[in-house]
């Protein structure tokens, strides 16, 4: 498995190892001790697995606050998305920044989101399959996020969505914004 760190404290991306042959291919998607050896030592509770048949649905920024805070593992099975997270953690070096990847199915790669980080994507591809394990359970009291066009975290879709209009929930458009948001992320260092 190949370990990519980001400029980001704690946001990692990974390459794993695939195996290929006339069948077609073999991978390891998770081993807890090949993460621990590189520093991810999330204790993931539930598996998730969503499905977006449409090119342009955009999932986010979620978020779930203090106590149900989550970390997440994050990567496509099938079609394509631009993953994009923002850094909510006080005190981070990065607080405010947004990083964005590619994961799609022909590419394999995996992200980890450490807790405090608000997450989005964007579906690529039709038929798309997002998974993502998490480590700590669904919280409806604590599930938030903020706006996809929020200007303070300054983010261009536009680009990604090639004149498409973005495909939200409901719930996505209600989202709040960032110069509203206190934090209750803190960057404890590294």
């Amino acid at each position: 498995m190949e370990v990519t760190e980001t400029s980001f404290p704690g946001l990692l991306v990974f390459e794993p190892k695939v195996f290929r042959d006339n069948r077609g291919f073999f991978l390891e998607s998770y081993n807890r001790d090949a993460f621990r050896e590189v520093g991810v030592d999330a204790d993931f509770v539930q598996d998730n697995h969503a499905y977006s048949r449409d090119v342009g649905v955009l999932r986010g920024f979620h978020f779930q606050a203090p106590p149900f805070s989550q970390a997440k593992l994050v990567w496509v099975t099938r079609g394509a998305v631009l993953d994009v997270v923002v850094d909510l953690r006080k005190g981070a070096p990065s607080y405010g920044q947004v990083y964005s990847i590619e994961l799609s199915a022909e590419n394999f790669r995996r992200m980890f989101i450490p807790r405090g980080f608000a997450h989005a994507y964007l579906t690529l591809a039709p038929d798309t399959e997002f998974f993502y394990k998490v480590d700590a359970p669904y919280s409806p009291e604590h599930d938030s996020g903020l706006r996809f066009d929020d200007p303070g975290i300054g983010f261009d879709w536009k680009p990604f969505l090639k004149g498409r209009t973005p495909i939200l929930s409901e719930k996505d458009t209600r989202l709040g914004l960032l110069a509203n948001f206190d934090s209750p992320f803190t960057y404890l260092g590294e």
